[in-house]
């Protein structure tokens, strides 16, 4: 399994799915204080770059920052992103909708800075502004583009004004908007913030506070006794830097770090069902796995071979999905019905089913438009063969295992598949600038359809890389983001996905379940497919199971 982008609305991301953060630092003995003990040790993606929210999209960045600063709300067990049910109370404890387009949130008066300065309505307003600045430009900039200003009207209520009535409107305030201290960054200037000293030391307002951090090898988060939503029962948590997978489940499995979000493949699964310490925890995925295709060349003209819809659709039927997806993820993988994770669990039903495989029907309909069998078994059509390149991140053992499935069964109705290894940068570059012919792509989700969609097809979308364009789909597009109810919401969704499926832009590939491994001593474990460990401050360490380094702080 791969490393992905948050969402397809920003950026690619190609390294391989895991990491193990390995040597972490020690805390002073004595850190033990009744029920609130124990030390999490995190097996991890990379280094993170910054902890200052709006300046960073990384997803360890993510992990670690969710436990420093708050929303005003979350969002509930459920997933729900329309209207505001089910989203709990954070640093808002209650909020109005004043009228259709103007929504009201109560700061809560005990929440604190970790510096001891109240969170205000202020503090709001300019974190509103830091993230929609266009110096700083930050990853999450276009999901607030629909609001039209935050004020404060008192210290204690942040009034926000939207654009337009859409089913999301709520989502789009918590969700993308953390809080931060408009009294430490105010005199930073935004366009200075990505490298703002401020990334590396946080002042927060959430459950833990950073207390070490040694680039290159580990970062400690130790629980704030203040936090005014109570505190949390874990002491310590502290994450270890490493790149190797392998290495990342042999610590867990040696019980040297205790938790890792995505094991990544059935053989990791296996070892950590084999270790009597751990837990296994599945979870629904983030992402899916697609080929790819560029519907047109640098200059605009429709691409020779991917610019016609019935040798797309051809291409999907030859390419037994089922199989492969079983052969590369063993039990740990669906095949979706269109471009969508396991996540987005309400539009797995109701959309026109993708094809099953069926070659008889892809050889008729690449003999339909005249590609013909020719020289060495390679189709061909006025002196043109039936090629194409295949893009594959180098660094992604899983994609390249597709790669080679793909080629193979291609192979079998006379099309020549070349497949082409590069680095991520490489990768992202030649995506970006339409020099391919096709690639296989992850991404990686929020929980809205909206965040992921529209970015990746809605014609002119900042991350439709194959230039795919469709008036109907747009226009379903625009009916689910402006819908009135969720459910009318949905149906615009389906009929958006129905319309892909009959366009064939892609060969969808899989969607990948999560599994994570926990060490059995941590109770209380939820997981969270959009954001892993956001819930691990309500974990605990039973005292009856503390280990050694629980008591020590290591």
């Amino acid at each position: 399994m791969d490393t992905l982008a948050r969402r397809p609305r920003t950026a690619l991301a190609f390294a391989v799915l895991g990491a193990a953060l390995l040597v972490g630092s020690c805390a002073p003995k004595g850190t033990c204080r009744g029920e609130y003990c124990g030390t999490l040790v995190f097996a991890a993606i990379g280094q993170p770059v910054s902890l200052l929210p709006p300046a960073t999209d990384q997803a360890l960045d993510r992990d670690i920052f969710d436990q420093i600063f708050l929303r005003l709300a979350d969002i509930g067990p459920d997933l729900n992103t329309v209207g505001d049910s089910g989203f709990v109370p954070r640093l808002a404890d209650r909020w109005t909708w004043l009228d259709s387009l103007t929504l009201a949130f109560h700061i809560d008066s005990r929440a604190r800075w970790q510096d001891g300065v109240p969170v205000t309505a202020r503090d709001v307003a300019f974190s509103f502004a830091a993230f929609t600045d266009s110096a700083l430009d930050s990853d999450y900039r276009d999901e607030l583009k629909r609001i039209a200003s935050v004020v404060a009207t008192d210290s204690s209520t942040a009034v926000f004004r939207f654009r337009a009535r859409y089913p999301e409107m709520f989502y789009d305030a918590v969700y993308y908007l953390r809080v931060v201290p408009e009294h430490v960054l105010r005199l930073e200037p935004f366009a200075r913030w990505r490298t703002a000293p401020f990334g590396r030391s946080p002042i927060g307002d959430g459950p833990y506070r950073l207390v070490n951090w040694t680039p290159g090898q580990s970062l400690e988060l130790v629980a704030d006794s203040a936090f005014y939503l109570g505190r949390p029962h874990i002491e310590r948590l502290i994450w270890r830097f490493d790149a190797d997978l392998s290495v990342a489940v042999t610590q867990v499995v040696a019980g040297e770090a205790d938790a890792i979000e995505v094991l990544g493949s059935p053989a990791n699964v296996a070892r950590a069902r084999a270790a009597s310490h751990l837990t296994i925890y599945p979870y629904p995925g983030s992402v899916y796995t697609m080929v790819g295709f560029n519907l047109r060349e640098p200059g605009g003209a429709p691409h020779p071979i991917l610019g016609d819809p019935v040798v797309r659709r051809a291409l999907v039927l030859a390419t037994d999905r089922e199989r492969m997806a079983q052969s590369v993820f063993g039990g740990m993988a669906k095949v979706p019905p269109g471009p969508i994770p396991e996540e987005w669990a309400s539009l797995w039903t109701g959309v026109v089913a993708v094809p099953p495989y069926d070659t008889v029907e892809a050889d008729r309909l690449l003999a339909s438009r005249f590609w013909l069998p020719g020289q060495g078994g390679v189709r061909q059509r006025g002196g043109r063969r039936l090629e194409l390149s295949l893009l594959v991140p180098a660094t992604s053992p899983p994609r390249r295992q597709y790669a080679q499935l793909i080629q193979q069964e291609l192979r079998a109705i006379g099309v020549q598949v070349r497949i082409d290894l590069v680095d991520p940068p490489t990768l992202d570059q030649r995506l970006r600038s339409g020099r391919y012919d096709a690639a296989i792509e992850s991404w990686g989700n929020d929980p809205a359809p909206s965040s992921g969609i529209p970015g990746a097809w809605r014609t002119g979308g900042d991350s439709n890389f194959g230039r795919y364009s469709n008036r109907w789909f747009d226009r379903a597009v625009d009916a689910a983001q402006n819908a009135r109810s969720p459910a009318e919401a949905a149906e615009a969704w389906r009929t958006a996905l129905d319309t892909l499926a009959q366009d064939a832009p892609a060969i969808v590939l899989c969607a990948p379940d999560n599994v994570a491994a926990i060490d059995a001593r941590v109770s209380g474990v939820r997981l969270r497919p959009d954001e892993y460990w956001a819930n691990v401050w309500t974990w605990r360490i039973p005292p009856d199971r503390l280990i050694e380094r629980d008591r020590l702080g290591h």
